[in-house]
């Protein structure tokens, strides 16, 4: 476990649920990855991100999902992409990533809290 931190910092954290609606191959990209482009509605908007879920996941698959992101990361370069949020899942042991998603589909934006 990590050191604790104070319900301010967490608070810092801005979540919101996001349908993926396009995923492209990231040739470039120095682990496999997709560019990912995830609509958070109205309010926010599209963001893209570069997403390390080439294991278990086919593009095809991932279009439509909705998923957990964190959106006010600074842009972050990733070769020749600016990836501007961070798609949530879970690390297993061989490194594969399993998305993190709502039980049931709620309306694109909804922060998390």
């Amino acid at each position: 476990m990590k050191e604790p931190i104070a319900w301010q910092d967490f608070e810092k954290v801005d979540m919101h649920i996001g349908t993926i609606i396009e995923v492209d191959d990231f040739p470039e990209a120095k682990n496999p990855a997709y560019k990912v482009t995830v609509d958070f509605g109205k309010e926010i908007g599209k963001k893209k991100s570069s997403a390390q879920i080439t294991k278990l996941y086919k593009k095809e698959d991932l279009l439509g999902k909705q998923v957990i992101c964190v959106v006010n990361f600074p842009p972050k370069q990733i070769a020749n992409f600016f990836s501007e949020c961070l798609i949530m899942g879970v690390v297993g042991k061989e490194k594969e990533i399993t998305l993190l998603q709502p039980e049931r589909k709620v309306e694109n934006g909804l922060r998390i809290g």
